[in-house]
């Protein structure tokens, strides 16, 4: 497995696998992995020739700033999760290389972020959007995959990808559940 950190890297290696008609998968996350993340890695690595997983926790999506400093951050033992699972890449770009200085672009979401949780955190899917489609140019995946416990972030960026013209394909994967019942969250570590 290897770390790619800056975009062009990510770029130069996806495009190196992409032309000789291999396929990349994409996993992307904001790291703290837990049993959801491996399924959806896992379903990546049987359904592609190279498994990228990408951990970049989006300054851009968080509505509190508290809520972004306190956000769980465990990069040595999603190394070892993303190992243990054969993922082939780990994408982690810092910050300034995602939002390099002078950024300013970013993505309007279209309607699916304006009912349930787009009412309470303003700004929230516009962070995810423009991250996700900075993931979508940067790794190039052939297929990205999604948890479906978060239903309105994958609607939000089904209609990116369709308003956008994005050649990837979304693979929506069932939620993996706590022996309670509780959907597995980072944040419910």
């Amino acid at each position: 497995m290897i770390i790619l950190q800056s975009v062009q890297e990510m770029q130069q290696w996806s495009h190196e696998q992409t032309s000789t008609g291999k396929t990349v998968g994409l996993v992307p996350t904001m790291g703290a992995l837990h049993a959801g993340h491996q399924f959806l890695i896992q379903r990546s690595v049987e359904e592609n020739d190279f498994t990228v997983v990408s951990i970049f926790v989006n300054p851009t999506q968080f509505t509190k700033d508290a809520d972004f400093e306190t956000y769980p951050r465990t990069f040595d033992a999603d190394m070892q999760i993303a190992r243990s699972v054969h993922a082939d890449v780990v994408f982690a770009p810092n910050a300034s290389d995602m939002y390099p200085y002078g950024f300013s672009t970013m993505i309007e979401p279209g309607s699916t972020s304006h009912t349930l949780e787009g009412i309470f955190r303003s700004g929230h899917f516009r962070g995810v959007v423009t991250v996700v489609a900075k993931l979508f140019n940067a790794v190039m995946p052939t297929r990205a995959y999604f948890g479906q416990k978060d239903f309105q972030q994958f609607a939000v960026i089904n209609q990116l990808v369709r308003d956008l013209n994005f050649s990837v394909q979304l693979v929506g994967v069932e939620t993996v559940r706590d022996d309670n019942g509780l959907a597995l969250s980072s944040r419910n570590a």
